[in-house]
């Protein structure tokens, strides 16, 4: 069995972990490549845990589905370096692709994104058309609750460790981020490149609505997956994982 190790890449404000799957059985030079990303903690203290078993999932993708994939852990999160903001991630997020496109030697980028960072590989690709499609799993459609109360949401932030205690945030510009992107509107902007999303119908964290609105917004661009039964936390799911792969085995070289 492969070991499964972190490496880094230098990211906007320090190193990013990284883990680059096993070589897959492709055919030499250009090969598809996808980006894989964490979601936000919730658990108190879990930001150095969040991204633990994107590794075992990386290589898991890879293997079903011959593309070269790499999983990465954005500031805050792991062993990455900086603290958490939303225009950060996405700065993280686009270090990350360029990573995946340089062992793409031409061939494509996609990416597949959990929670936040599905919205955020929304935004990311409407500028950015190296990036050929984007999975969305359990991704909300708008930052604008986190908007409501940032005094709450930095208070999150810090209980799950993104954002150190002492830290010293200016809150105002922190906040603006929330409603600065707009997932919806990124996910119109993509067409008519592919965009999957996937849903638990029974997320109490994101409201299904939200898969419905991205997936309305890109059009006949999307594919709409609702699981029966499930909730938030899609990486454990069968399901989920068996419609990745499939949607990924489905694009174009």
């Amino acid at each position: 069995m492969a070991v499964r190790t972190w490496d880094a890449v230098v990211g906007p404000v320090g190193s990013l972990a990284v883990h680059i799957a096993p070589d897959a059985p492709v055919p030499p030079g250009s090969a598809n490549t996808a980006v894989l990303c964490h979601d936000f903690p919730v658990e108190s203290q879990s930001a150095h845990q969040t991204g633990r078993s994107l590794p075992v999932l990386a290589d898991r993708l890879a293997a079903e589905s011959g593309w070269r994939v790499v999983a990465g852990c954005l500031r805050g999160v792991g062993s990455s370096d900086g603290e958490f903001s939303l225009s950060g991630w996405l700065e993280d997020l686009r270090v990350l692709v360029d990573h995946a496109a340089d062992l793409a030697a031409g061939g494509g980028v996609w990416v597949v994104g959990f929670g936040v960072s599905g919205s955020l590989a929304l935004c990311l690709a409407a500028k950015d058309d190296r990036i050929r499609g984007v999975a969305c799993l359990a991704a909300p459609a708008t930052f604008t609750d986190w908007a409501l109360d940032p005094v709450a949401m930095l208070a999150a932030a810090r209980r799950v460790g993104v954002v150190k205690l002492d830290s010293d945030v200016t809150l105002e510009a922190w906040a603006n981020q929330f409603v600065e992107l707009d997932p919806v509107e990124a996910a119109h902007q993509v067409t008519p490149r592919p965009i999957l999303v996937i849903h638990g119908a029974d997320d109490a964290e994101v409201p299904m609505a939200d898969a419905r609105a991205l997936a309305e917004a890109a059009g006949s661009s999307a594919e709409l997956r609702l699981l029966p039964g499930a909730g938030h936390r899609l990486r454990a799911d069968p399901r989920a994982m068996a419609l990745l792969v499939g949607w990924l085995e489905r694009q174009g070289p």
